[in-house]
């Protein structure tokens, strides 16, 4: 009998309808499109405006889209995670609520929280529920409101960040396709630099707090630039290296969409071709836990069953790593 290992067998995706592009930022704050565009590669990015809609509002988006193009009866989903940084609220599931609302009531529930990593991490946990030999279909969603946490009076942030969910089923496959290695790493000792400071045990919001603008998100921008482009791209040269795979061998990179230049960096240290590095930052900004399924959304038509993809993300934490799956549809 064949080893099982876990397979992506759909994809599906939702960004918000308000386009917030630099021009726009332009009259909110001291910059301007040259300077973004130079020093991020990003030239838009979408806001989910609609008050009262939060985070579980896109995931559940993303996994009707997918549902609807799978033919996916929700029913026979065994569990949803949805991976984000965003939570509706303290205390009650994001998840629990998004499996409600798209009628996966036989499925168990859980969020899952490692910034910018969390899809990546979510990866590894849920194929491990698959090659468990328990479970046939597990949900996972990236996704969210970044536009929740950011000031749109610091220019350092709010050019960075959008909004946005993708989501991908995860399925056994007896054929060798799916995920084959991950390398994941964190490092407590960067908190500092990337975090939003107010909201959670240590800082609970007061007047002050929110005076001071503290749950907001912030980032010491050269320490976490420097950090990410060094690990993001050791990571993904260990997982070449272990698994003998040249840059012939790989056909995409996707990397999570928080620079350019990091996107960049990391390609050139696996000599690999631009052709071959997904990239839509250019549309979306940084969606946080979104990225890398809305790169195989975007991407989906051009991938081919066999084909190697090298993901790689990098957050705060710090937390990041690089995982090998081999797609497994046309």
């Amino acid at each position: 009998m064949s080893k099982i290992s876990a397979a992506i067998t759909a994809v599906g995706a939702y960004v918000p309808d308000y386009v917030l592009t630099n021009q726009i930022l332009e009259t909110m704050v001291d910059t301007n499109d040259e300077w973004i565009t130079t020093r991020t590669g990003i030239k838009e990015r979408r806001i989910l405006k609609d008050e009262g809609k939060g985070t579980s509002f896109l995931a559940i988006k993303a996994a009707q889209d997918l549902i609807d193009k799978k033919g996916l009866n929700p029913q026979e989903i065994d569990l949803v995670i949805v991976a984000t940084a965003t939570p509706d609220m303290k205390a009650a599931s994001t998840a629990s609520y998004t499996a409600h609302k798209i009628g996966a009531t036989n499925a168990f529930t859980f969020d899952m929280d490692a910034a910018c990593s969390s899809f990546l991490y979510g990866m590894s946990t849920a194929t491990s529920y698959i090659e468990s030999g328990r479970y046939k279909k597990v949900l996972l969603i990236g996704a969210d409101k970044m536009s929740s946490i950011i000031n749109y009076k610091d220019r350092a942030t709010c050019i960075i960040f959008g909004d946005g969910a993708g989501a991908v089923l995860f399925e056994p496959n007896n054929e060798g396709l799916g995920l084959q290695d991950e390398y994941l790493r964190s490092d407590g000792s960067g908190r500092a630099f990337l975090q939003a400071p107010a909201g959670g045990s240590v800082k609970p919001l007061t007047h002050e707090a929110i005076d001071n603008g503290e749950q907001y998100a912030f980032q010491e921008g050269r320490t976490v630039f420097k950090n990410a482009v060094f690990n993001m791209a050791d990571a993904t040269m260990k997982i070449l290296e272990r698994n003998s795979l040249t840059k012939n061998d790989v056909a995409w990179l996707a990397a999570h969409q928080a620079n350019k230049r990091i996107i960049d960096a990391t390609a050139e240290r696996m000599n690999l071709e631009p052709e071959k590095v997904m990239m839509n930052i250019q549309k979306y900004g940084n969606t946080t836990s979104a990225t890398l399924p809305l790169l195989l959304n975007d991407y989906e038509k051009q991938l081919k069953k066999g084909d190697n993809i090298i993901f790689a993300a990098f957050g705060g934490g710090f937390n990041w790593g690089a995982i090998y799956l081999k797609w497994a549809y046309n």
